[in-house]
Order: C-alpha cells, then structure tokens, then sequence
C-alpha cells in the first residue's frame, strides 16, 4: 500500500436530525506541513464546532504554557492560542484555505453563516466555491440581509467572503493532462466539480430567472411523473445496463418531459461531487453531497461520475469516495427525497464496476482480438464461398463466371440479424441516453461559465441484466456479445487476475439519518447491507462509516 495522500477530518458525518453534527469535512495534502492555507473544508453544515469539539479532547498545555496536541487529527499543527475556542478560530480563518459547497441546503451550509463573522479584515475574505446553483442560492437566499447578512464582497457586503463559481465538469483553461480541469482548493490540493441530482421540487418556475432549485433543471408535467404500477423495477434509462429494486411504484425512472400548462412544475434539485487531487501523487478521492440514484431521477447524471472515476481507479490514482447512503432498505422510493439506501448504492456501484471493467487494458485487447478474429473468418467464408462458385458452371452450356454476394440473415422485419456466440442467454442492450440539460448558471457570472457536458457514450462492455425483465419473445435477435447483458447473479470478477472490479476501493458513508430511538445506530444495519449486497454482487469494495471527530489517512 503506497504512502498515504490525503488527510480527512470528519467535523460532520451525519445527515441530521441533531444540528451538531451535520455534514462537514477537512481535507489536506498530506504532502504539505500544518500552515496557512493548507486546509479545504468540503461543505460546512458543522464547522467551527466540530473543530472546538476535537480540540476539547486533545489541546494539552506543555510545561512552558504553550498549547500542544498530542494525539488526535490534528497532532503536528502549531497553535498560537492557548484554549481550544481561540484556536479553532485561528484554524478557521488562517488554515481553512475556502469551503467547497456540494448544495446549498442547510445541513450543509449553516456553520458557515453562523461561523463567517470572525472572518477578520487582516484575513482578507474566505473563499466559498460551488457550482453556479449552489452560489446564486447562497446569495439571492440566505446572505442577503433578510435570512442572514450580506457578508460576502458582492452587492454591497460586509467582504468577509469571496463567491467563486466552479465551471460544472471542470474548466478547460486550467491545468494539463490528468491535472486538466482543475482549480486549486488549498495548499497542495487542486479540484473540479461535477453535477448530480439530488431530488425533485414542485414549485412556480421563474424563466427569466431560472433561480433557485431551477438552474440549470429541465420542467417536468406533474401528470408525467407517474408510473405503471404493473412495473416493479427501478431502472437506469441511460444506458439500461444496471436496475436496482423499486419500493414505489410512483417514482418516474428519468423520464423526459415536455412543460406542462400548469404553473406548477418539477424541478431537478441540483447537488454535486468534488474530485480532489493531490498535486504531488496525483492521488484523489471525490467527495458526494446528496445524491439520488439515477434509477429514480428526473435528470440521471451518476452514470457521468463514474465514467470519469472508473479510469482512474484502473490507474490506482482514485483511492476513495465519501458519499451518502442517508436510510437503511426499509424505506420506500417515495420517501428517500433525493437520497440513497443500500439498494441503490450497490446498484451505482455495479454501474461503476462496469465501467472500471471497461477501462482494463486488457478488456480493450480481448475486443479488438474478437474483432479481428470475427474479421478474418468473414473473409475466409467470403473467398472460400465465391471460389466455389467460380468453379461452378451456370449451365451445361455456359462457364460464365459468377460473383457469389453473402447475403446476411435477417429477422421478420427484414432487419439485419446477427446473432452473438451465446445465443439465446442475452438480452438487447438499450441505446436510450438522457439529455443533458446545461447549466445556465447565475445572471452576472454567465460569461465566466463553461456548461457544455460531453454526450454519454454508449458502453462497449458486458452489462449486470435486470432481474425480472424478459427477453422480447418476439425478437430472438442479439446483440454482439459486447453490448450484452449479463444476469446479476454473475459477480463482477476480472477473468484474468480472479479478483473483483473494485477490491481494495475504500467507500466512506456519510449522510446517515439519525432516527433517535434506542437500540443500535441506523449505520449498524446500513453498513450491514451494504456489505451482504456488496459480496453478493462481487464488488469487492470495503465499506466505512467514520464517526465525528475521525482522522483518516487515504
């Protein structure tokens, strides 16, 4: 196991209800020392508390009257104050380089405006950065000298922050091959950002200013939004490779639609997912604010996520990923409001097993082996069938010389029929792909925003096959065994080493409600599931759930 490359101190690890301890983590290169701007917090539901909290119970003082930490995450870090309060503010305003916001709700923005005022001047502004959504919601809706004062150094405020608006996908200008994209978090640290959904809203929708939840969300008829009861599956429109089991049958399954005449539409909440990497071993980690399967969601954009992760976990340059799994299974669709359970987690994990299964090298030698093998017989079959036919004479009377065309087989449509080597065992992949709506960001930043995403592609390797869901009896055509789907109950294990797409890969839960009742916490049985579903489906991956106050080396 290489070195470790990042440093994560959990502040938050909750999704409520208890307001102490909602989302909020530290983030730092590993590679730099303890120094000004040597930190990212990612979200900042609990903030400021979260680091009195850890330094309540590892702040010593020495016998020449300093402070110093003996143990806990922040052991090394030189602090020039000698209570834990003083010093958490120190590591506020001169360590904490900016706050990265996934989504604007307020488990994860609130210890931000209640902690900003002891932003001195001397400090100069704490940088907020997030997607355009996130920043026109902070703006427009909570520092706007109604819910909380204006304190950011736009429109008049106070100065004490500084709004940054991240390029969704990540801005081209900016960095060089793997690096590309990025912006500098902090000391050592560099990201970009990626959109995903996080929910749906019903509510008036203003076209001209398209704020709020709408930025960059499509409308959605509310008669558009129901679903067959006869259908039990929730599935992933994007590509129709990964389905995951459904609690209600009311739950749309990315459906597209066209505005409704109703005032009163839905809308895609929109949240995010930070990749963070470390500029000296090029490691990173990416970090989810709520999220919802794309099974379930008026705009899937998971399947994006893991494209671009899949690579990188190939390369062994993307060592772990923070996100949310908020309730056990025992909850409906209906009722998750934008979040994930284990069913659904494992489902995205499958999507992106697969798509680490694609990256393998050695995946793209086999298929361009069958390619040239498929090739090479059709050319055999060819010359040996028109030989023969040279040799033939059309008539007693006549040696004429004939060319022989192999006409292709073809089904009762009169469609080209080819079918694939296991006949009979696969299903036709779907070629279905979701818009992609662009962000149209906040009014007086849209010249600065770069939204073009790139078109899904259609995906090349075997795909986990839907339980419940038929071969058309119609239709025994198929697919290249390239573009099939396989059944769930075959576990995701490379062929060649025996081991699974995603061994070794580290998932941190966070995000886990609380229920308050007795009895064992709701993550005991979260991560449970999590891993019965994971070994069943031959991930390999290891499930954590940090607890509050937690340093973690990755």
């Amino acid at each position: 196991m290489d070195d470790p490359a990042f440093q994560v101190i959990v502040l938050g690890p909750t999704g409520g209800p208890k307001e102490d301890a909602v989302t909020g983590l530290l983030v730092r290169s590993t590679s730099t020392t303890w120094s000004k701007s040597s930190v990212v917090a990612v979200d900042a539901g609990t903030l400021l508390a979260g680091i009195v909290r850890i330094l309540d119970q590892t702040l010593a003082i020495d016998e020449e009257g300093r402070a110093v930490v003996n143990d806990g995450p922040f052991v090394g870090l030189q602090l020039p104050h000698k209570t834990s309060h003083a010093n958490a503010a120190y590591i506020f305003r001169e360590v904490i380089a900016s706050v990265l916001i996934t989504h604007p709700h307020l488990d994860h923005v609130s210890g931000l405006a209640i902690n900003t005022p002891i932003v001195e001047a001397s400090n100069g502004p704490k940088t907020v950065a997030g997607l355009p959504s996130a920043i026109s919601a902070m703006k427009y809706h909570m520092f706007n000298d109604i819910i909380w004062p204006n304190l950011s150094d736009e429109d008049g405020g106070a100065g004490l922050i500084t709004y940054q608006r991240l390029v969704e996908g990540g801005n081209p200008r900016f960095g060089r091959g793997e690096s590309r994209g990025y912006v500098r978090a902090c000391d050592g640290l560099v990201t970009k950002c990626l959109s995903v959904s996080h929910g749906r809203c019903k509510q008036p929708y203003d076209a001209e200013s398209g704020r709020h939840h709408r930025i960059g969300s499509s409308v959605f008829g509310p008669d558009q939004m129901v679903m067959s009861s006869a259908r039990n599956l929730s599935i992933d429109q994007s590509d129709g490779a990964m389905y995951s089991p459904a609690r209600s049958p009311h739950i749309g399954s990315g459906l597209r639609a066209t505005p409704s005449k109703d005032t009163t539409n839905w809308g895609v909440v929109e949240s995010s997912a930070f990749f963070i990497r470390d500029d000296n071993t090029d490691k990173e980690i990416i970090i989810f604010g709520d999220i919802e399967p794309d099974s379930i969601s008026l705009e899937p954009r998971n399947k994006r996520v893991w494209e671009i992760a899949a690579p990188k976990i190939v390369s062994g340059s993307l060592r772990a990923i923070f996100i949310e799994c908020s309730y056990n299974d025992a909850v409906d669709d209906e009722t998750l409001y934008g979040h994930l359970c284990p069913r659904h987690l494992i489902a995205e994990l499958k999507v992106l097993a697969s798509k680490v299964e694609e990256a393998r090298p050695d995946k793209h030698q086999e298929k361009d082996q069958r390619r040239r093998g498929r090739s090479s017989k059709r050319k055999r079959k060819d010359s040996d069938t028109a030989d023969y036919a040279r040799e033939q004479p059309v008539s007693p009377h006549s040696t004429r010389q004939v060319t022989t065309h192999l006409a292709k087989p073809r089904d009762n449509n009169g469609d080209v029929n080819v079918k694939s080597p296991m006949s009979g065992s696969r299903a036709r992949a779907s070629t279905q792909t979701p818009d992609v709506v662009k962000n149209d960001g906040d009014d007086d930043n849209n010249d600065a925003l770069m939204t073009d995403r790139p078109q899904s592609r259609r995906s090349n390797a075997q795909k986990l096959r839907p339980v419940g869901i038929d071969d058309d009896p119609g239709d025994d055509t198929e697919k290249d065994d390239e573009t099939a789907l396989s059944r769930p109950s075959v576990q995701l294990t490379d062929s060649e080493t025996g081991s699974p797409p995603l061994a070794g890969f580290k998932v941190f839960i966070i995000h886990v409600k609380d229920t308050l009742m007795d009895g064992p916490h709701p993550s005991e049985r979260i991560l449970q599931e999590l891993r019965a579903q994971s070994e069943e489906a031959g991930l390999g991956c290891e499930f954590h759930v940090p607890f509050q106050g937690e340093g973690i080396l990755i």
